[in-house]
């Protein structure tokens, strides 16, 4: 089985080098709220009706609580069937994670 989450320090894979402003290294230095906690739900309300302007809607917007990966895995079997054929460029550890999940929703 391919290991998903690699162990060690993680590191930012976009074309770079990448200077990190020192109030996000800052932000990021704090301690993250719990998500079944009630902080998180606020925040989470908060966040769903300040993003309606960002959009430019007055109704519900419906935010995917997922990884990039995880809204891939959800693409993958919610529009494919067994035996389906993908194609996809290689990029790597991407790769390794969609063709695992690709593997994973076969019956």
């Amino acid at each position: 089985m391919i290991q998903l989450h690699q162990i060690g320090r993680h590191f930012l894979q976009i074309p770079g080098p990448t200077n990190v402003p020192d109030r996000i290294l800052r932000a990021i230095e704090r301690p993250t709220i719990d998500h079944r906690g009630p902080e998180f739900k606020g925040l989470g309300l908060e966040v769903l009706e300040g993003i309606k302007g960002i959009f430019q809607t007055k109704q519900p917007v419906i935010i995917y609580p997922a990884s990039g990966t995880g809204a891939w895995e959800a693409a993958l079997v919610n529009t494919l069937s067994p035996g389906d054929r993908v194609l996809m460029y290689d990029n790597r550890a991407l790769r390794q994670h969609m063709a695992q999940a690709g593997r994973e929703a076969q019956p």
